[in-house]
Parts: C-alpha cells; structure tokens; sequence
C-alpha cells in the first residue's frame, strides 16, 4: 500500500522554518536505518562508484573483494579517509544550507600468499541525525483539536568488514566477506495536547551479520568482468524504552527503561555486475550495474514504502605512464556519473540521487602510497510533489599507505 506523505511534507516545513530547528544532516535520515553511507575507498568516489570489474593494484577495492589478490607480493596497504559535505535543503517555501565532515573509513590489506590476500576495514553503514519542533497534527476524528510533536533522532550502525580473496586461476579470483553490522539510534518523542505532555525515550540496538559472495574474472588482458552477491539479512533489534507523562496533577513514570523486542530489520538481496576495459591510449572504462531486491523485504516505514533500487555507474581514468619520473605524469585523473533510484518511495515518487565526480590520485612516493582528491556534486529528491530536494557537494580524501614486508635489506 502507497503512503501518502502529507505528514513527512510537514516535518520537512517546520524543520525548516520553526525557530532555526533543521534537521542536522540529510532529512532522508529520517528513514528505517538512517541515510546509508557510500564509503568508497582509492580512487572509487572519482568514478562515480563504479568498480566492481576494477582489479586495482594501488588501493584497497571495497566494491569487489576479489580484487584483493592483485596487491603486490610483501605490500601492506593502510587506508584512511573522511569526506566534507556542503548541502543544501529546498522545498517550495524556503532553503537551508548544512556543513559536515564525517569519517569515511579506515582499514588494511595485505597478501597472505602468491593466491590470497586478506583486508580488514571499518566504516559507518548508516547515520540517522535530524532534529524537529513545534510540529503541530490534527487528532484523527477529533474536530479541530491538534497536539504539538518535537523529535530528535541521532545515532547509526557501523559495518566492520572481514574479506578473503583467493585466485582460482590466471583468469578467475573470488571474494568473500563478512559484514558485522552493529550500533543503535535514539529518538526521543515529546507528544503536547491540551494540558498533558507525554515523553517517548527511545533506544533501538541492532545487530547483524551479512555474508558477501564476489568474483572478478580477467576475459583477456585488457578486459574484466565483475559480480557481487550481498545476500538477504536479518539484523536484529532490540528496544529500550521510557514512557513519562506530565498533566496538572503530576508526572507519571509509565514505562522505566523497559527493554522489549522489536521489529527487525531485513536488508535485502543486492547483486552488483560490471566490467572494466582498459584501452592502449592509457584510458580506463569501468561501469557497474546494482540491483537491490527492497520488494522481497515486505517493508515499509511509517513516511513511506520500500521498493527496489537500481544503481548505474560509469567511471573514466587516465594515467599517461604509471612508473614514469616525470610526476605528473604518474598522476591519475579520473571522472564519472552516479543515477541512483533510491530505496524510498514517498506518495507514489521514488527519492532518486543523481551525481558527478572528478578527482585524481597523487602519488606519494614510486610504490603505491597516494593521496586520492574527489570532488562530487548531486542532487537528490524533487521539489515536486510537496518533497524536499537536496543538492550537495561532497569532498573526499582517501589516504593510502603503501609499505613493504619481510623485504631483506641488501648489505652494501
């Protein structure tokens, strides 16, 4: 059943307007687990996210685990990143602008033998973070009577990441990894009608589990093709809650941090193909497509409705000679596009994200240490039909550092 969104509408106006109370990041976070985070390591965020078919040797690949077994024999690769986000909030009434820098990840990969490598990461799965008062709602069949609602939502899950790669042949690597998804959110409800105020103090923890299934496969030389399985999964919740009530005669402690179970969330089948082709004139073409099975979760939230998701990314790199002296000449330039559908279907309009990115990798040193620089700029949501449109530019720095194990030093 579609939703229709006049109550979301409302909570976008009076977050905008009401006594400078705006939601604190994007107010999609207002949704099931919150906004979900694109933490894209190396050179990823320049390609518009594309790289599943991407068999990188200078960074750490998290879109296909697979491609861990081209990192060099006795390398250490230790990545870092963060990303600063300028965003700004429009409807048909008034604009707001939002600044942020949040931690993208950190992790480290390294080959165990001449077939295998190993990587380890942590980043944010998803950030919920919003903020609203003096919200005023009719009481159904009640006349003309209206309580007032105030909320803040803060909180996200992290996704700590395990992966295996082994090369089954020339031609064949396979990936395997498992996300360990885990943290909570918090709401906090205030519900004003006449002389009663009723409290609402909300903790939800979740925790789960995600197994992931990749393969890269090397058609020729020049030409690979990638797939990438995240498998249906439930991740479980748990909730502590407070329940007070305040009138002329007192305050009522309804509820005392009453744990309770419920409902869990499922995330979906999401399968990612794509291929990657690399020219004699240094140019690289990579394009992934994603499908992510919503429909099957039998989901939905109390704005709107779940539905399924598509992903489509092309991405462009240009590298005149990797081993050059000339050091501009090693510099990467990268460019690419991003047409996300979304998840979320409010009144019928599914929430779509539309972007562009450039960037380059700098090299650091000749091994394959690099500073990764990307600028993206998108859109996501419409004026349109009561929404909200945000419009966002988004820098990233990724920092990868490249070190050398169990190399004998010669004597001179």
């Amino acid at each position: 059943m579609k939703k229709s969104c006049p109550f979301l509408v409302l909570v976008f106006f009076t977050s905008f307007i009401a006594c400078s109370q705006s939601i604190a990041t994007s107010p999609y976070s207002l949704y099931g687990l919150g906004s979900l985070y694109e933490a894209n390591f190396g050179l990823i965020p320049s390609l518009g996210t594309a790289g599943i078919a991407l068999p990188s040797d200078s960074f750490i690949n998290n879109k296909n685990a697979a491609s861990l077994v081209n990192i060099q024999q006795n390398n250490f690769f230790f990545e870092i990143g963060g990303k600063g986000i300028q965003s700004s909030f429009e409807d048909n009434l008034k604009k707001e602008n939002r600044n942020n820098f949040q931690f993208s990840h950190f992790a480290f990969a390294f080959p165990i033998t001449t077939k295998s490598a190993v990587s380890v990461a942590m980043m944010p799965y998803s950030s919920s973070s919003f903020k609203i008062s003096g919200l005023k709602i009719p009481v159904i069949d009640s006349g003309n009577e209206y309580y007032y609602l105030d909320v803040i939502g803060t909180g996200g899950l992290n996704n700590l990441d395990f992966s295996y790669a082994y090369k089954l042949t020339n031609k064949l690597s396979l990936g395997l990894s498992a996300s360990v998804l885990f943290g909570n959110t918090t709401d906090e409800r205030t519900y004003a009608i006449n002389n009663s105020v009723t409290t609402i103090d909300k903790k939800v923890s979740y925790s789960g589990i995600r197994p992931i299934l990749a393969s890269q496969f090397k058609m020729n030389p020049s030409l690979t093709f990638g797939l990438n399985v995240k498998s249906p999964t439930r991740v479980n919740a748990t909730k502590t809650q407070s329940v007070t009530v305040e009138n002329g005669t007192g305050t009522a402690n309804l509820e005392t941090d009453e744990k309770s179970n419920t409902d869990d969330f499922y995330l979906p089948l999401e399968i990612g193909i794509g291929f990657n082709k690399a020219f004699k004139n240094k140019l690289n073409v990579t394009f992934d497509y994603e499908k992510n099975f919503w429909d099957a979760t039998n989901q939905s939230d109390m704005y709107g409705d779940f539905s399924n998701q598509e992903k489509f990314a092309l991405g462009f790199s240009y590298q005149k000679a990797k081993t050059s002296r000339i050091y501009f000449d090693r510099i990467k330039y990268a460019t690419g596009i991003n047409y996300d559908t979304g998840y979320l279907e409010v009144d019928n309009k599914k929430i779509e994200d539309k972007s562009f990115s450039i960037g380059a990798s700098l090299p650091l040193d000749h091994l394959s240490s690099a500073l990764f620089i990307s600028y993206t700029y998108g859109q996501k949501g419409q004026i349109t039909n009561s929404l909200v449109q945000e419009n966002y530019h988004k820098l990233t720095l990724n920092l990868n550092l490249d070190g050398i194990w169990f190399v004998r030093k010669k004597l001179e």
